[in-house]
């Protein structure tokens, strides 16, 4: 079983550095690339107001959060919610950085974001790769890949998940590889299962050729021998 989270965050500024937290965590879950339904969200108390660039971009007020869940209460939830998984993040590093920092806040002995997963993929890296030279903001590979139905006047962190991951199956779709060794293993079954019947047991009609259709053919194969110096199949 593939599992994967798709993962996003919205933060009060761009760097955790100089103090700014995490304020949403929206977390999607894809198993065998299709989506559960299974999802972790939470909005966070920052103890901070918001940059104002990153007001901006969210639209989530320091009195919105204010009565919201601190991430120490949120830690073990969210960490088991992502556990064992393959986590896919548009520019990782920036979303990695801030929960890391938001965990050593806590404690340096606890498990990391890349301590709890499988692994760490980053999409906007895929993106890169796949377009080179060209914008791969999710904007950008929205208006490519041509999804539809979201509003996004605002960013939020649950719904960048969800489109995430619609711009991601586009982007890796594709045909699945054949497994031809399947294929000719049970057609060898099929051969073998009908060469155990007897005639009879097929119901098979047996036609025998007459004296002048057997001479009919022989003398083509002749003919063919004659005209191309080559003794066709079944020529004596």
């Amino acid at each position: 079983m593939l599992r994967q989270i798709i993962l996003d965050t919205e933060t009060t500024g761009l760097d955790p550095k100089i103090g700014h937290r995490v304020i949403e965590i929206g977390c999607i879950e894809l198993v065998n690339r299709k989506f559960t339904g299974e999802q972790f969200h939470i909005y966070l108390n920052p103890d901070r107001d918001s940059d104002e660039g990153a007001l901006e971009v969210h639209g989530l007020t320091t009195e919105f959060l204010s009565d919201k869940p601190r991430f120490k209460d949120i830690y073990e939830e969210f960490l088991k919610f992502i556990s064992g998984s393959e986590l896919l993040i548009h520019n990782a590093e920036f979303d990695v950085n801030f929960l890391d920092h938001e965990i050593k806040l806590l404690s340096n002995k606890l498990p990391t974001v890349s301590d709890s997963v499988m692994k760490i993929t980053d999409t906007l890296q895929i993106a890169r790769e796949k377009h080179p030279g060209q914008r791969n903001s999710l904007d950008a590979l929205v208006k490519r890949y041509e999804i539809g139905g979201y509003d996004r006047e605002l960013h939020g962190a649950l719904l960048d998940s969800q489109i995430l991951g619609d711009v991601y199956l586009s982007m890796t779709g594709g045909q699945s590889n054949l497994d031809f060794s399947v294929m000719a293993e049970e057609q060898e079954m099929k051969q073998n299962h009908s060469s155990n019947k007897s005639d009879a047991e097929l119901n098979l009609k047996v036609i025998e050729l007459t004296e002048e259709e057997n001479k009919a053919h022989e003398d083509y194969l002749l003919r063919m021998k004659e005209e191309t110096g080559i003794d066709p199949l079944g020529l004596n």
